[in-house]
């Protein structure tokens, strides 16, 4: 018998060595099966089958209600020029669906991803006035499910929208905007889904945003109604926030430059009068410069029918400049024509020539000149004193007299045409104080 069993070792060896690798070979494809079968007895428990989901819950009753809440990550950009901003956030869902409904012990809730979502229903909430969104899908969509054994289910989404922000830039650069994110069902109206905010101000949660042209004064959540006339009366839920922009960028890239190009101008006017290259090319360059900051502005803004804040600081400033070009124009006209009249009555050198002298170089005075003292004025009606300014001289206002004629408009343009000089003398401070005076109301009204 010994001599037997020792003759049929190597048989009974090698059969054990079958049946245990047959064991564990079982033992895998089991392992394997049974996350197979958890997955449909998964599918069983929440019993998909036996349902229509194209059917909202609880179907020809009242309007199931579902809570939203959201939780902002960032405001990814806000465009001026098309009017909308982007914002991505976390977009959850809260509702009760007793056909998933399955029973627990420990009454833990059991979490999926999207490849379930797919196969029960969902609320089809959408963005009210949104260009562009997308679900995030890296490395996997970003779509939770999460349901309880009461049948109560979570439904949260990471979603990036860009939306419609109707801007108001009539105070632009100073404004500030207050734009909103709406949400609502597509398809199901108030009598079969009601859209409420599950935490009421609490809903709506924000992380720490830090924008580069705005400062975020306020968010807060608000709902109301919709109306379509086709298909009636829709919850709506809005998401608002109040944006405040930013004027130190636009200070140092459009006030400051603009404000010193109109001080700029009023360099002229220290320039003498007969340095006509000077002030010309002075006054040129200024108007350029302005024209292109106006561009810049421009360009970079939406094409609005109304006149914004900092068109009307650029355009009067722009105004401003063209004065002062403006003002040498008149200087050297009335000096020209003063000119030609002291050549007339022998005033001037008979070597002196008018046509050099619009073109000297600065270095030209008026003491080259000989010129007649300015004549007194009578308290009497007197012939013209630019016709007879030696008799001008002689008449005294006589002792005990007050009355004095007033000059007419004539007269005071003939005494400016005599003294042209006078112009840049009174453009020294009245260009300045009239550019301070718009500057304390400008900034008085849109500040």
């Amino acid at each position: 018998m010994e001599l037997c069993i020792l003759k049929h070792f190597p048989v009974v060896y090698i059969n054990c060595l079958y049946s245990t690798l047959f064991l564990r070979i079982d033992y895998k494809l089991k392992r394997q099966d049974s996350t197979k079968t958890l997955l449909i007895k998964s599918e069983q428990l929440l019993r998909i089958e036996e349902h229509d989901f194209a059917m909202r819950p609880g179907f020809g009753g009242s309007a199931i209600p579902v809570g939203i809440d959201v939780q902002v990550e960032s405001i990814d950009s806000i465009s001026e020029v098309n009017m909308d901003f982007t914002m991505t956030l976390y977009l959850r869902h809260y509702w009760k669906d007793e056909r998933l409904s399955f029973p627990s012990r420990n009454n833990q809730s059991r979490t999926f991803d999207s490849r379930l979502v797919k196969k029960i229903w969902v609320p089809d909430v959408f963005f009210v006035h949104s260009k562009r969104s997308f679900i995030h899908d890296t490395t996997m969509e970003n779509i939770m499910l999460r349901v309880y054994p009461d049948g109560n289910i979570l439904y949260s989404v990471r979603v990036t929208v860009t939306a419609l922000c109707s801007m108001d830039f009539s105070s632009f650069p100073l404004d500030t905007q207050n734009c909103s994110l709406e949400l609502e069902s597509y398809a199901y109206n108030e009598n079969d889904l009601m859209l409420y905010w599950k935490n009421g101000n609490d809903s709506l949660r924000t992380d720490e945003i830090v924008l580069s042209q705005f400062f975020i004064e306020h968010f807060h959540a608000s709902s109301g109604l919709a109306f379509y006339s086709s298909t009636g009366w829709y919850n709506r839920l809005f998401i608002n926030f109040i944006l405040r922009r930013h004027i130190f960028f636009f200070m140092l890239q459009t006030y400051f430059p603009t404000m010193l190009m109109v001080v700029l101008s009023w360099v002229s006017f220290w320039i003498d009068r007969r340095a006509v290259p000077a002030r010309v090319s002075l006054g040129i360059t200024t108007v350029l410069t302005m024209s292109t900051i106006i561009t810049g502005v421009s360009s970079s803004m939406p094409q609005v029918s109304y006149v914004k804040a900092v068109d009307i600081y650029l355009w009067t400033s722009f105004l401003f400049v063209f004065l002062s070009v403006i003002e040498y124009a008149a200087v050297n006209y009335c000096t020209t024509l003063e000119e030609m009249r002291k050549m007339k009555r022998g005033k001037l050198p008979s070597t002196y020539n008018a046509s050099q002298a619009m073109a000297f170089d600065g270095c030209f005075h008026d003491n080259d000149i000989e010129l007649t003292p300015f004549p007194r004025m009578a308290p009497s009606l007197t012939p013209d004193p630019l016709t007879n300014p030696t008799q001008n001289q002689d008449i005294r206002p006589r002792e005990g007299t007050r009355l004095r004629r007033q000059r007419s408009v004539r007269e005071n343009v003939d005494l400016l045409v005599s003294n042209s000089y006078m112009i840049d003398s009174y453009s020294r401070l009245a260009f300045p104080l009239s550019y301070l005076l718009f500057n304390t109301i400008y900034w008085s009204l849109y500040s």
